[in-house]
């Protein structure tokens, strides 16, 4: 199984190669980092109810519904561009429990929407190395490497992960909300699509 996925039109370039095997993992039951794979790299759901992880003040205690997908990897594990696109903009966003270095991209790819509508890629919990790699509106090539996976001491406090999530709404920030309210997910399921489209069925 590869993380890649195709149609008739195009094919998703993975955004890291995690190789043929991999562990899912079932974060519903609690975040114990001892216990994540890096190699062979482990793989976090989306759309998941996640109690009990999300302990910082930036989660106030409600938002615990994951809208990304994570893929645990060691430290420094180069990220790619899944399609033809551009940087839109990036910042460290640094505070306990939060991404770290973020990335956040533009693309126009068909996936059952309005082709003239762009889709636009978060990932989170980069390397500081990955913000002087790019540039805003800095064009890229499908399977450029344009960012790494950062460690704890810089990705927000946590193993070594990418989190990567689409959305179908321009980001006024470099941010998305990575988890939702219970009170949110219907209408947050709508804006940030399942990444699977992009990544392929790792799960």
């Amino acid at each position: 199984m590869a993380p890649s996925v195709s149609n008739k039109e195009t094919v998703f370039h993975p955004v890291i190669d995690i190789g043929e095997k991999w562990k899912v993992l079932d974060l519903s039951k609690g975040y114990h980092p001892d216990k994540i794979s890096l190699d062979p790299p482990s793989i976090g759901r989306y759309d998941e109810v996640r109690r009990n992880m999300y302990t910082t003040g930036l989660f106030k205690g409600v938002r615990n519904i994951h809208m990304g997908l994570d893929i645990f990897v060691p430290e420094g594990t180069p990220v790619y561009a899944f399609a033809a696109g551009r940087v839109l903009f990036f910042r460290d966003n640094d505070q306990p429990g939060d991404y770290g270095p973020t990335i956040i991209t533009e693309h126009f790819v068909p996936l059952g929407q309005d082709r003239s509508a762009p889709l636009y890629a978060l990932f989170g919990h980069l390397n500081r190395k990955s913000l002087d790699m790019v540039s805003e509106g800095m064009p890229l090539e499908r399977g450029q490497h344009f960012a790494e996976v950062g460690g704890e001491n810089e990705n927000g406090g946590w193993v070594p992960h990418l989190h990567f999530q689409l959305c179908r709404e321009r980001p006024s920030v470099p941010d998305m909300p990575g988890v939702v309210a219970p009170g949110d997910r219907e209408q947050a399921l709508q804006t940030y699509p399942d990444p699977r489209l992009i990544l392929g069925p790792l799960y």
